[in-house]
């Protein structure tokens, strides 16, 4: 699987320490940044990755940060995205299961990293479902598009 990961500065130590893993089990990752330590703004890493992902550059994103929620934000403004905070290995199944999520964020500062890379395995091993998943998904991409909802379909 081709997998883009960014980080800001607070994930930058556990992105490559995932990088390493998701290498190790032959998945080609491509990390996108941050490269240092030093402070830097999670969407200026975030966004292009999303957008690559978006564009089909790559099967999938992990995004790092403090908490996640700015990766996640900043990821969910890409049209296309389906971007899942995650923080275990139950909502990491959710997320591809139910909402087929293509891009996973991840808290650095509050998982520990055995932790975090179950989160990712699960995630990068579970299919989704479709059926009545996927009619929800078809009214997030008209949401995307600017179609007017509340109506049941």
């Amino acid at each position: 699987m081709r997998i883009c990961l960014a980080s800001d500065h607070r994930g930058f130590s556990a992105k490559n320490r995932l990088a390493a893993m998701l290498r190790e089990k032959g998945h080609e990752v491509t990390d996108v940044g941050t490269d240092s330590a030093a402070s830097c703004d999670y969407p200026d890493l975030g966004g292009p990755a999303a957008q690559r992902v978006a564009a089909g550059d790559f099967d999938a994103g992990v995004l790092l940060c403090g908490t996640g929620i700015g990766m996640s934000m900043t990821a969910n403004k890409v049209p296309g995205i389906r971007a899942a905070l995650c923080h275990d290995e139950l909502t990491a199944e959710l997320s591809r299961r139910h909402n087929d999520a293509n891009v996973l964020c991840l808290p650095a500062d509050l998982l520990g990293e055995e932790l975090m890379r179950r989160i990712v395995e699960v995630w990068l091993n579970t299919p989704f479902d479709g059926g009545r998943h996927a009619r929800r998904l078809r009214k997030l991409s008209d949401l995307e598009h600017g179609t007017r909802l509340g109506q049941q379909s």
